[in-house]
């Protein structure tokens, strides 16, 4: 259990920055959803802790993750969200190739238990510089701005 809401964002950078599922899916309650970024949508800790081990050893073998100032909301004195931007360099690419740094914003929703706080939600969201929206034409999903470059 986190002894503050915002306690979750220390605690997620440590856990991926082990590679340690264990201790990412500890930070959830037992029937957790978690949402990334692309709409996977995994309900409850043993999922969510399966999808971290998998991507741990595939997607972000030594990755490091650098999670940003935590921006909390207290929703009356039981529950909270928490906001963080975020930096994931070490991706590699299906073809085992090096990806770019991505930068991104998690959302966190925490529930005040008898013994300290837990994560009952998690959203997490790809930040896509000088895109507005997604688009899907042809059958391809892409990121386009709307508004004319200033």
């Amino acid at each position: 259990m986190l002894q503050q809401p915002e306690d979750v964002v220390q605690r997620w950078e440590a856990a991926w920055n082990s590679a340690d599922a264990e201790a990412l899916a500890g930070l959830f309650a037992e029937d957790a959803d978690f949402v990334n970024v692309v709409g996977l949508w995994w309900h409850d800790r043993d999922r969510i802790r399966e999808a971290h081990a998998y991507g741990f050893s595939t997607i972000f073998p030594g990755s490091t993750i650098t999670m940003g100032t935590p921006r909390v909301r207290m929703i009356g004195d039981r529950a909270a969200t928490v906001h963080s931007k975020w930096r994931l360099r070490g991706q590699i690419s299906p073809d085992d190739e090096p990806a770019d740094e991505r930068e991104g914003i998690f959302t966190f929703v925490l529930e005040r238990r008898e013994d300290g706080w837990i994560t009952v939600a998690a959203q997490n969201t790809d930040i896509v510089r000088g895109a507005e929206t997604h688009i899907s034409t042809g059958g391809t999903r892409k990121s386009v701005p709307y508004r004319t470059p200033r």
